[in-house]
């Protein structure tokens, strides 16, 4: 039986810190700064210093240099505060992870015949235990159907904060959070690489079929079936993963929200059907294919990153990948909202702290909201 752990706010603090040291596993040259009104950029509009794009406008926007936190990522001591438990899911569980990991301090070399792919010779099966942590807001009433968020590279503790105080003012519905941590390592013959980087609906499935169920179970929560009420979202390769769930699966999530998303060329192993990798969004699948049901919210820094690794595909720069898929979802007609921060690295924490509260109430447009009399 595996064990359930109810978490303090030290502990999601220190469990967030080691997964971020998980994560940044292969150095990366410092990324220039971009000027937001580069040739080829989208226009946006620019905002005063130190404030956030409206809630409910679609389009392009640029953030001053300065990143204040919004009060809505602390806890405020009159609204109620949700309970935060965590179960474990180890690689023996899985069906569709059984697990693989890179051996320690190598990466792959470039194919001489294809830049765009990289010969990973390190990799191997290997198991792995996760921590999947899941907030469960004071106002839900056990048995009731509800929306959920799911998210990558958990636990994610200034979400839950960042909930409890939406929910309590009425800008958000009741909803449920699932905060999955990767399954270890980074990039290309990583577990991680695999599950957020690969172009299908694998991870989804994963998500669907081996996380929800337990969650449902363990926790006596009902989550919708409704691909309005549920919401995936993520940084990094985590934020490209919560597209992918939601392009392959538009029928489980029309919902999603990224920061620094890696829609580069990162995919391993090489799949003929996607050769180019997250790349492929905004240059051949989002242009290509007819608008799907998907309100997107997405973020970059103007220090994001680039070409951070061996290959020189020309398909390594966050900056040009965000700044391509502004242009092919507005050329779409869907409902996004982009956001190019200045002074901001890769998944810059304090551009969330500033941010979080206005994209998720940007994210959750149009769906029900508790009676605010009440």
């Amino acid at each position: 039986m595996k064990s359930t752990t109810q978490l303090t706010p030290s502990l999601l603090l220190l469990l967030t810190l080691n997964t971020s040291v998980a994560i940044a596993q292969t150095p990366r040259p410092t990324p220039p700064t971009r000027d937001p009104h580069t040739t080829g950029y989208v226009t946006a509009t620019e905002l005063p210093d130190a404030t956030n794009a409206p809630p409910h406008a679609d389009g392009n926007f640029i953030l001053g240099p300065t990143h204040p936190p919004a009060p809505e990522t602390s806890p405020q001591p009159n609204f109620p505060q949700g309970a935060v438990y965590e179960f474990t899911l180890n690689s023996s569980d899985s069906k569709l992870y059984p697990g693989i990991a890179r051996d320690p301090g190598t990466f792959g070399t470039p194919d001489p015949k294809d830049p765009a792919r990289l010969i990973v010779t390190t990799s191997h099966p290997a198991p792995y235990a996760r921590k999947v942590t899941v907030y469960v807001p004071k106002q839900y009433v056990t048995g009731t159907v509800t929306p959920f968020i799911v998210g990558a590279d958990g636990p994610d503790p200034t979400l839950f904060t960042t909930l409890d105080n939406l929910i309590a003012q009425h800008r958000l519905p009741v909803m449920i959070a699932i905060s999955i941590s990767n399954g270890s390592g980074d990039a290309q013959g990583s577990e991680r690489g695999l599950e957020y980087d690969t172009m299908s609906g694998r991870y989804a499935d994963f998500v669907e079929y081996e996380v929800l169920p337990r969650v449902e179970e363990q926790y006596h929560v009902k989550l919708t079936r409704d691909p309005d009420g549920r919401a995936t979202m993520g940084g990094s390769s985590g934020g490209s993963c919560a597209l992918i769930m939601a392009w392959y699966h538009p029928e489980l999530y029309h919902r999603v929200l990224t920061y620094s998303g890696t829609y580069i060329n990162q995919q391993w192993p090489s799949n003929p059907a996607s050769p180019d990798g997250a790349w492929e969004f905004h240059e051949h699948l989002i242009p290509n294919t007819p608008a799907k049901p998907i309100r997107i919210w997405m973020e970059v820094g103007d220090r994001d990153l680039f070409n951070p690794n061996v290959m020189r595909d020309n398909m390594h720069d966050w900056v040009l990948a965000n700044e391509r898929m502004a242009g092919v979802l507005a050329a779409r007609g869907y409902h996004y909202q982009f956001v190019f921060a200045k002074n901001a690295g890769h998944v810059d924490y304090a551009v969330k702290q500033q941010t979080l509260s206005e994209a998720l109430e940007y994210l959750w447009q149009g769906y029900p909201l508790p009676n605010s009399g009440k």
